[in-house]
């Protein structure tokens, strides 16, 4: 079993930048990827950035070129860069793992972005 723990969120003005991190513990080598995702108020959760095992990444597009995912697998711990942060950018922010059968979600992390 994989546990996901994130941290990181806060309150910042726009501009501003924060770096969310997810600890993962647990049977990590089945993860063939760990994401982030965000969920706005009265919206659907949506895909923020991924990484796969092999190094790629992919990125909403509403957050290329600002945001940058990383993993350090020394730690076992996901990063989000999160630069340029915007109003809308505020949302709980979630940590995934996806496995080949099922993906474990970490719990929430609130990120909010005064204009």
């Amino acid at each position: 079993q994989v546990q996901l723990v994130a941290s990181g969120g806060g309150l910042v003005q726009a501009g501003g930048s924060l770096r969310l991190s997810c600890v993962a513990s647990g049977s990590i080598g089945s993860l063939i990827s760990m994401g982030w995702y965000r969920q706005a108020p009265g919206k659907a959760r949506e895909l923020v950035a991924r990484v796969f095992t092999g190094g790629s990444t992919i990125y909403a597009d509403s957050v290329k070129g600002r945001f940058t995912i990383s993993r350090d697998n020394a730690k076992n711990t996901l990063y989000l860069q999160m630069n340029s942060l915007k109003p809308e950018d505020t949302g709980v922010y979630y940590c995934k793992g996806t496995q080949a059968w099922s993906g474990i979600w970490g719990q929430g992390t609130q990120v909010t972005v005064s204009s």
